[in-house]
């Protein structure tokens, strides 16, 4: 590799997500160097003009500050632990995934110890919403160091919020996740339906649209269920971690969350299906089967 050309940020992990944020970054003039395990992933990253790093460790080695995006939190502590050697004063970490709220204050405890800010900024919207500009971010950690980036924010995002210290943003995600998945699974149900009951779904959409039923979610979903395109903007599986996520908080709050248990059911039969690669709106999958007799 070419470490000669200068690197404004790294980024780890170049899913569906990563590379989004990548060249989002890429288009705003920045350099970015990138990594990731998949060589496909990391082809279209050449392709997409962005620099290429031989590992994870040397991303954080060679950029002044990195953003990750991975798919949980035992991923991010691998990455980690196999960088510690990397981990110095003065290099923030900018961490979009979304993964256990405990499990990010211990990683921003331990690699403050060696002088590296840590920012938990999950991503609220798709990767499409990241490459149009219109993903929301929500920001945990120092508020100085978020002061610090805030120019990166507005480059990657419409709009971001600063929730509180390490921690809070991975917590705050859940919740906003809740209520997507959630609103994602009543108009998979409402289609559903509304086919059953012998009308269009062009005009039921149209009408949802219109009325006190709308949600934004029908703006971006709504036609890939009806057309059934599926191309992953966020996958299905990952929203299954995420409401695993949910119900794992809210267990350790005491609090009973029944829509959401359902919600985990429907998608795992998807995932059943051999469908959780599909993108999250394939939810409507678990309504059209045919019950077993």
């Amino acid at each position: 590799m070419n470490h000669s050309t200068p690197v404004h940020y790294g980024i780890i992990g170049l899913g569906l997500l990563g590379s989004a944020i990548g060249r989002r970054l890429l288009a705003a003039g920045h350099s970015v160097l990138g990594f990731d395990i998949d060589e496909n992933s990391c082809e279209r990253w050449v392709g997409w003009k962005g620099q290429l790093a031989d590992s994870a460790e040397d991303v954080l080695r060679r950029a002044p500050h990195t953003l990750l995006s991975l798919p949980n939190s035992d991923c991010v502590r691998a990455v980690l632990d196999e960088s510690r050697s990397a981990l110095t004063a003065g290099h923030d970490i900018l961490d979009t995934t979304t993964g256990s709220p405990e499990e990010t204050m211990r990683i921003a405890e331990e690699v403050g110890r060696s002088g590296v800010r840590w920012l938990d900024t999950t991503v609220v919207g798709s990767s499409q919403h990241m490459l149009d500009g219109k993903a929301i971010l929500l920001v945990g950690g120092s508020e100085a160091a978020y002061q610090d980036h805030a120019g990166l924010m507005k480059q990657l995002s419409e709009r971001a919020f600063y929730v509180g210290p390490s921690g809070s943003a991975a917590r705050m995600k859940l919740v906003v996740n809740l209520v997507i998945g959630l609103n994602r699974a009543v108009l998979a149900e409402g289609l559903t339906f509304s086919e059953a009951m012998g009308f269009d779904p062009q005009t039921t959409l149209e009408i949802f649209q219109s009325s006190l039923a709308h949600s934004r979610v029908m703006d971006t979903k709504g036609e890939k269920m009806i057309q059934r395109d599926f191309t992953p903007q966020a996958r299905l599986a990952q929203h299954l971690k995420d409401v695993d996520l949910i119900l794992s908080a809210s267990a350790s709050n005491q609090l009973s969350l029944p829509l959401s248990s359902i919600h985990r059911d429907l998608l795992q039969r998807v995932v059943d299906l051999g469908d959780g690669q599909l993108d999250n709106s394939a939810i409507i999958k678990a309504f059209q089967q045919k019950p077993a007799k």
